[in-house]
């Protein structure tokens, strides 16, 4: 099931999905006893996880993924990780063992992803199948990419494993798989910003290539709820 859901502003959308999202949170807690999330990176999310922190959730209850991570270490200034934590983790009492950051310290991307891979697998007991986040949180960039699947590159064809290593030009990432993904029970897009404009059109155009707009090869098997400011939207009728 696919939902867009457009407001008139950026301000609006980050009450309206922080609301959301606490709310599916909750509500996943107490239907299955645990929710499992994983965090986008980037400016738009921030403020929500600044109110999830003010919220009286479980915390012993939820463990916190990423869908990516820029290959520096976690106190870098451009580290998703520490983003979220000074944004909402280290402001509540949540374990230190429900927190799952992607490791960035061997030196060798590859081995990092092989040894996430693994601590996945392990915690949803899953040694084959692609197992199914709760929730997974994704932004867009002006090119289309999502997580840190760019347009093009070597990790959009990795339909084998659960973290694969991303670049956007010399930069190294570490991602989810496009079907790791896939197999989420609710994937949230927060799209905000006038150069979202062309990108947007090109994921929901059924002619478009996904490879050239990587967010169009998220199709997940739960619910696929886009939420987007009018300046992204334009002139599109999403609704």
């Amino acid at each position: 099931m696919t939902e867009v859901k457009v407001y008139p502003s950026k301000s609006a959308l980050i009450a309206a999905a922080q609301e959301f999202i606490i709310d599916k949170i909750q509500n996943t807690i107490n239907q299955k006893g645990i929710c499992t999330i994983a965090l986008a990176g980037g400016s738009t999310p921030k403020p929500i996880y600044e109110a999830i922190a003010l919220s009286d959730l479980s915390w012993e209850k939820i463990h916190v993924f990423w869908g990516d991570e820029r290959y520096v270490p976690p106190t870098h200034a451009d580290s998703n990780q520490k983003m979220a934590k000074e944004a909402w983790l280290d402001k509540v009492d949540i374990p230190a063992e429900n927190i799952h950051p992607m490791p960035t310290s061997a030196e060798n991307p590859q081995d990092d992803a092989l040894k996430h891979e693994e601590e996945i697998r392990q915690f949803f007991n899953s040694a084959q199948d692609f197992p199914s986040f709760d929730i997974i949180l994704l932004g867009m960039g002006d090119d289309g990419h999502t997580a840190s699947l760019f347009p093009h590159t070597q990790a959009l064809e990795n339909t084998e494993n659960l973290v694969t290593v991303g670049n956007r030009g010399e930069s190294l990432r570490l991602t989810f798989s496009a079907p790791l993904i896939n197999a989420a029970h609710c994937v949230i897009f927060l799209v905000s910003g006038s150069n979202k404009q062309n990108a947007l059109k090109e994921v929901f155009s059924e002619d478009s290539n996904p490879h050239e707009y990587p967010s169009k090869m998220i199709q997940p098997q739960g619910e696929l709820i886009w939420f987007a400011d009018s300046d992204a939207v334009g002139e599109l009728a999403l609704n």
